[in-house]
């Protein structure tokens, strides 16, 4: 994917290793924030996915637009924290460009709808740090913390990416920023506030249900992200985008790491319905597709 021409986001951090960030619960205070109160997407990309609890359905559909939002953050931040600078690896110069590319998207998208976008801050950690939601380990790999508005990556999980999941490709690291962004999209229009509202009355099985359309929806807002930059997509980008698509479904890491499939249990989608939405995103180039909320996923 070109992006050599974009400068690296200003909305950027480097925490280093065990640094700091918002919050601070350690790992018993993460706890909380994945049985409802408020972390989304945690984990979105790797094998633990499965710890994650469900977010609930949220009733309606509508424009991307639909909905409030958290509170600003702020922006033109100085891309660096204590002695750690951001944006200076080739992973994070990489990552850093998507998050650009991100912001000058979705700021046309929400300027078409009449609003104003405020972009996410990517922050940037080896191995362990604190996010606004508790604690944030390389394990979990990629999250978004509607708290603070932060996407937070180890680039380590690249490498993992490439050679667990076997979906190589700066087009898959990108889907998998820019799902975590997705998330963000989500956490701005409301999505996050009304589904915190409901969440404490759902089971378990309607939680899961739940977080499988909203992961479904941050899928299928990475391909709209695609399809507006088709003009930077190379030959073999795509199916880069499809194959992560399709190595993270619940299916295939279930059956990868237990042998066998219990789809009650899902939290993300199957690899198929990974797949499709992301197509559907790539295709319509539309946000107002992306409604995982109505009918059949």
């Amino acid at each position: 994917m070109r992006l050599d021409d974009l400068d690296p986001t200003r909305n950027a951090r480097d925490l280093g290793s065990g640094g700091g960030g918002g919050g601070g619960f350690g790992l018993l205070g993460l706890l909380p924030l994945l049985l409802g109160r408020g972390r989304m997407g945690c984990g979105s990309f790797a094998i633990l996915a499965v710890i994650v609890v469900g977010y609930l359905l949220m009733s309606g559909g509508g424009g991307i637009l639909g909905g409030g939002g958290g509170q600003g953050v702020q922006q033109g931040r100085v891309a660096s924290s204590g002695n750690n600078v951001a944006c200076d690896t080739e992973a994070e110069l990489f990552s850093c460009r998507v998050m650009t590319s991100t912001e000058q998207t979705w700021g046309r998208i929400f300027q078409e709808q009449g609003a104003t976008y405020r972009p996410a801050t990517i922050n940037f950690y080896q191995r362990n740090a604190q996010s606004g939601c508790g604690a944030a380990q390389s394990a979990m790999g990629p999250f978004y913390c509607p708290p603070d508005q932060g996407v937070y990556l180890d680039t380590s999980f690249f490498r993992e990416l490439e050679q667990r999941f076997g979906a190589a490709g700066d087009f898959a690291q990108a889907y998998v920023i820019a799902h975590e962004v997705g998330h963000h999209i989500q956490n701005l229009t409301g999505t996050a506030a009304k589904v915190t509202a409901i969440q404490q009355r759902a089971s378990q099985a309607e939680g899961n249900a739940a977080s499988v359309r909203l992961e479904l929806q941050a899928d299928c807002y990475a391909g709209v992200w695609a399809a507006r930059n088709r003009d930077r997509i190379e030959p073999g980008d795509i199916e880069e985008g499809l194959r992560a698509a399709e190595a993270i479904g619940d299916d295939t890491l279930q059956q990868q790491s237990q042998g066998r499939v219990v789809p009650e249990s899902f939290t993300h989608g199957t690899s198929a319905q990974r797949m499709k939405w992301l197509r559907i995103g790539l295709e319509s180039g539309d946000p107002a597709k992306c409604d995982t909320f109505s009918g059949a996923i």
